[in-house]
């Protein structure tokens, strides 16, 4: 790969993240304080990702495998994306914000699938080249919140300042819309060949699921979700409830240490193999929610930074592990189609069960102003808990061929 080339993707993936780690990790407070919005409200707000993702698996494989170039898809969503963004800032209430944002996510989560399309095709050892230049995604989504805090749009009784996270993310979305056409030429793979109606649905990826392995991969990332949406729905909620200054930037440290066991993971997926790697991440998401029950602003303060930092492991062990793993098994026959699957399954599946049930226990546990935060995150610390010990009991797989980046392996597994 070309320095030219890395350049480019590099930039790619910062400002992705950077758009969404804009106003997202804020989007809960942002509706609660600026809306009065419930805990229901808030989860159906982050239920839009979920909807994103479920759409984007048609989006990519109907498009981006068939007929037209991957890198000006993703360009002509991001400036779409941007201007849904500012009329989204300009919202009175509720009612008006939420088919901004639902149609601005339908948009925005086939992107995350492209972006990875468009890099891993650049790219003959995914395993060792994808977490460096991923790595500038998370450096984005921290640059995002340092700004955030750093112009103290996140200040405790200063929520109103939050409209602007809008608007900066728009603004950037709309640079990445440009910048996207001149990105490496990533042509559709089936061009001129006939597909059955599955297959221009992007749901030839199904078939990866007749690998045993592979299922049971696809159903634990489908669980451990549903946990991850209180994380991102009521976190920074909880961390203001706290008292603690500059949540943002704070809850940010959770992707500086992603960036550092990011670049770790070519020498753990080595050693470790896929099976103990999504073991770990799917424990620090158990460890962190009751790190957060029993923690607080005061003297178990310690927890919360802990909690927060422990986001390198459960993201980078799991879902960057879970994205190498799937492209491995697709090999070239549907790489785009099986990002847009292993999406589905995370943000889309899993999130949308998480963001109902988050919601639900949100208000359950509220009583006026005051929320028994302990209580909430027992709950996904339980759920995270009980994923982790049926994935450990029933991943039992005993062929250890390692696939090689490139090659269809369709029916092969990888090192356990």
């Amino acid at each position: 790969m070309t320095f030219l080339t890395r350049f480019k993707l590099s930039t790619m993936m910062f400002l992705e993240f950077f758009i969404w780690g804009g106003w997202f990790v804020n989007l809960g407070t942002f509706l609660i304080k600026n809306f009065k919005s419930s805990g229901t409200e808030v989860g159906t707000a982050y239920l839009t990702q979920s909807i994103g993702a479920i759409v984007a698996p048609f989006i990519i494989g109907l498009i981006a495998d068939k007929f037209f170039s991957a890198q000006k898809i993703l360009g002509v969503l991001h400036l779409i994306g941007g201007a849904l963004l500012w009329r989204a800032s300009m919202s009175a209430d509720f009612a008006s914000f939420y088919p901004n944002i639902l149609l601005y996510m339908i948009l925005y989560m086939p992107t995350l699938a492209l972006v990875n399309s468009v890099a891993f095709r650049q790219m003959k050892n995914p395993s060792k080249e994808f977490p460096p230049i991923r790595v500038l995604g998370t450096v984005g989504w921290i640059f995002a919140g340092f700004l955030v805090s750093w112009l103290s749009w996140d200040k405790l009784g200063g929520e109103e300042a939050l409209v602007n996270t809008f608007k900066m993310s728009g603004t950037a979305s709309i640079i990445l819309g440009l910048l996207s056409f001149a990105l490496p030429a990533t042509p559709p793979v089936k061009k001129g060949q006939k597909v059955t109606i599955g297959e221009v649905l992007g749901l030839d990826a199904i078939s990866l699921l007749k690998n045993k392995s592979y299922l049971l991969f696809f159903i634990s990332s489908v669980a451990i979700c549903i946990p991850l949406a209180f994380y991102y729905g009521f976190a920074n909620v909880f961390l203001q409830d706290a008292g603690v200054k500059g949540s943002t930037i704070t809850q940010s440290l959770g992707q500086v240490s992603e960036t550092l066991f990011m670049l770790c993971i070519p020498f753990f997926f080595v050693r470790l193999g896929v099976k103990k790697m999504l073991g770990i991440g799917m424990f620090a998401w158990a460890l962190r929610y009751v790190l957060f029950a029993y923690g607080n602003g005061e003297a178990n303060y310690w927890m919360l930074l802990i909690g927060i930092v422990l986001h390198g492991i459960c993201y980078d062990f799991f879902f960057v592990t879970g994205q190498i793993y799937t492209d491995n098994l697709a090999g070239e026959r549907f790489k785009s189609s099986a990002q847009g699957f292993i999406t589905l399954a995370t943000y889309g599946v899993g999130m949308l069960i998480g963001s109902l049930i988050s919601g639900k226990v949100y208000d359950a546990y509220t009583t006026g102003d005051v929320h028994n935060w302990q209580s909430i995150w027992l709950i996904p610390a339980g759920i995270a808990g009980v994923v982790l010990v049926l994935f450990l009991l029933l991943f039992k797989d005993k062929n250890h061929t390692e696939t090689q980046p490139g090659v269809d392996t369709q029916d092969a597994e990888v090192i356990l």
